[in-house]
């Protein structure tokens, strides 16, 4: 299961790794695509570690497909998030201080489909995200990607 563990300076206990992640909006542009995680329950927008040899919006572009069958076209950078208080533990016991970029992106072809990642997927407007048990920080770029006016939110 993955844990997020916060307290000031945790970052320090991890290595520093690139992750991206896509706001992808429905036709109406009133709700965003969020994935179930199978590692513990929660909500998040598709997505995941960078690897060796990629750009960011290849990987990008990868996670998505792996985790939601989806091909996308990356639009724009909504923000790049980091935290030096914020841990993530996963499951295989690495540690980890994430750097994240997260892109608004638009379906080019696919039909949204569960994986090994992912229990539930769907659509969800940013009033039904409020009883939602969100991960991490991607509640924050939701609603920095639903903010027209804000090409980029650096944190």
């Amino acid at each position: 299961m993955t844990q997020l563990i916060r307290g000031e300076g945790m970052g320090r206990e991890g290595v520093v790794r690139v992750g991206c992640c896509a706001v992808i909006f429905d036709e109406e542009r009133e709700k965003v695509l969020l994935t179930r995680r199978a590692d513990n329950g929660e909500w998040c927008l598709p997505g995941g570690h960078m690897e060796p040899g990629e750009t960011v919006v290849g990987a990008c572009q990868r996670e998505v497909l792996e985790e939601t069958s989806l091909a996308v076209r990356v639009l724009r950078l909504v923000g790049v998030y980091s935290n030096s208080d914020l841990l993530t533990v996963y499951s295989d016991g690495h540690k980890v201080q994430l750097v994240a970029l997260c892109f608004e992106a638009e379906i080019t072809a696919g039909t949204p489909a569960l994986s090994n990642e992912v229990l539930d997927i769907g659509y969800f407007s940013p009033t039904e995200m409020d009883d939602m048990p969100m991960f991490g920080r991607h509640r924050e770029r939701v609603d920095d990607a639903f903010r027209r006016d804000a090409s980029c939110i650096l944190v």
